[in-house]
């Protein structure tokens, strides 16, 4: 389901979801649409969102995008060639 539906039926609060589509945007991943596995109680929202499986993530539906913006460190050296 698209992101705004799952933000409708799960309105304010968090939500651990299966990432099912997403597209790039600079340093973006924009998340289109999700599969909702199960609400998360604010109590329980920072563990839940550290022992999420990959291809899972715990997120806020107040958020109108879901956004997950991607880290790339400048400080790591990559070596070429080998």
């Amino acid at each position: 389901m698209k992101w705004q539906e799952a933000r409708k039926l799960f309105p304010d609060q968090f939500l651990l979801v299966s990432i099912l589509d997403y597209h790039e945007e600079d340093n973006k991943k924009i998340v289109d649409e999700v599969a909702p596995i199960r609400p998360v109680s604010r109590k329980n929202a920072n563990k839940e969102f550290f022992r999420a499986k990959e291809g899972t993530m715990v997120y806020h539906t107040s958020n109108k995008e879901f956004v997950i913006h991607l880290r790339r460190d400048p400080l790591m050296k990559v070596r070429r060639g080998l």
